[in-house]
């Protein structure tokens, strides 16, 4: 019996090789002579850089660099177990849980931290790059980003700007000379699970500004200072962002990679499904499990459980969802290829004991899902062929 267990992390409580290993112990605990293999999951967000150094027996390597307040913060970035592929999340040096909530504002908050960890993966010898970009804290179009890779955003007296939302609309020139020369040719994937465009009722300012700290008419500024940049990456670059879908994740930093590094928007899931080398263990896998902290209704669009058992499918292997919780509209990833859905609590908990003992929680429901499996195993084990006598068909013996 070969079983591929592909969770995503619980976001704020365990990582996504956490939440695998647990599922693991569940499993084996009562099927021990199953051969698991075990590849922990993501889907651009946070936990990217983890998910994929750990798949692949890469490395983190840890750096000082500026956070979305211009104040410093150590962060990190990946490199892929045999080669020399980069992988850097945004999450990490300009993430949303890195400003207090009572400072959060999209129009003073910049990317220039991430550029700063791309330019140590560059210094460390890395020739491709995987981004994941969700969880920012930034509204800047990737703004700050591009400063430190060395692009040049001038205002009309020909002053440098310092990459941020409100800045946006003061950008009159666009230099590219200074972009960091080792960028060129480079692949540049970026692991995006939106479709917004840059600017617009559904851009970035509008759908996402507010969970950063943006006011609505904050949102109105934020929204005409990207359409400004795009205006002006069309003049200067030749190249048309603004309704560009996924142009808008992690407030238009999607729309900025596409512009100046020729980035490659691709779902996050396909990313780490590729980066892994997940197919060939799903096409062998009698079982698939995988999970998320919380599924709902937005899990079938694009989350690591859907995308997970979109891939299972292809080769016909049932999938089953282990999660923390069950929300709004969960039913809906049946339509997503997922069997069956089951959450770890099993009874009412506070969030605080559910987050205590989640590994726990983890092992105990899958282990239920063992037993489950394997019974379904021997009933099908001790059916023989029907045999048909007098017009009526009859199993000679259900049970051995």
């Amino acid at each position: 019996m070969k079983i591929l267990i592909a969770p995503d992390s619980y976001k704020g409580c365990l990582t996504a090789l956490e939440v695998g290993e647990a599922m693991k112990q569940g499993f084996a605990g009562w099927c021990p002579d199953a051969e698991i293999f075990l590849v922990p999951m993501a889907d651009g967000g946070e936990g990217t850089t983890l998910a994929l150094a750990q798949a692949t027996r890469g490395s983190l390597e840890y750096r000082w660099v500026t956070d979305p307040l211009g104040q410093p913060v150590e962060a990190y970035f990946g490199v892929l177990g045999g080669s020399k592929t980069a992988v850097v999340e945004v999450a990490q040096a300009s993430g949303l849980p890195l400003v207090p909530e009572d400072k959060r504002n999209p129009l003073l908050t910049t990317s220039f931290g991430t550029g700063e960890l791309v330019k140590e993966a560059l210094d460390y010898g890395c020739d491709s790059l995987i981004m994941g970009i969700g969880g920012s804290a930034t509204n800047d179009g990737g703004m700050g980003l591009l400063s430190a890779l060395g692009v040049k955003f001038l205002d009309q007296e020909g002053q440098p700007l310092t990459g941020s939302g409100i800045n946006l609309r003061k950008i009159h020139t666009i230099d590219i000379a200074g972009l960091d020369q080792r960028l060129a040719g480079m692949t540049v994937k970026v692991a995006c699970d939106v479709t917004n465009p840059l600017c617009g009722p559904k851009g970035a300012s509008a759908v996402y500004g507010p969970q950063k700290g943006a006011a609505p008419s904050m949102v109105e500024e934020l929204d005409r200072g990207l359409a400004h940049f795009a205006y002006k990456i069309k003049e200067f670059l030749g190249v048309e962002v603004g309704s560009l879908p996924g142009g808008g994740a992690a407030g238009g930093i999607g729309a900025g990679l596409v512009a100046f590094l020729q980035a490659q928007l691709v779902p996050g899931v396909d990313l780490i499904i590729e980066a892994t080398g997940m197919e060939k263990l799903a096409a062998q896998a009698d079982l698939v499990l995988t999970g998320e902290g919380r599924t709902d209704g937005q899990t079938r669009y694009g989350k690591a459980p859907a995308g997970v058992a979109q891939l299972a499918k292809r080769y016909g292997k049932p999938v089953i969802c282990i999660s923390g919780s069950l929300g709004e509209g969960w039913e809906q990833v049946h339509g997503a290829g997922i069997d069956a859905v089951f959450s770890v609590c099993p009874g009412p908990l506070t969030l605080a004991e559910a987050m205590n003992d989640a590994a726990k929680l983890i092992r105990l429901t899958t282990l239920q899902v063992a037993r489950l499996w394997q019974a379904s195993f021997r009933r099908q084990e001790n059916f023989i062929k029907p045999v048909t006598i007098s017009g009526v068909r009859k199993y000679d013996k259900l049970v051995k």
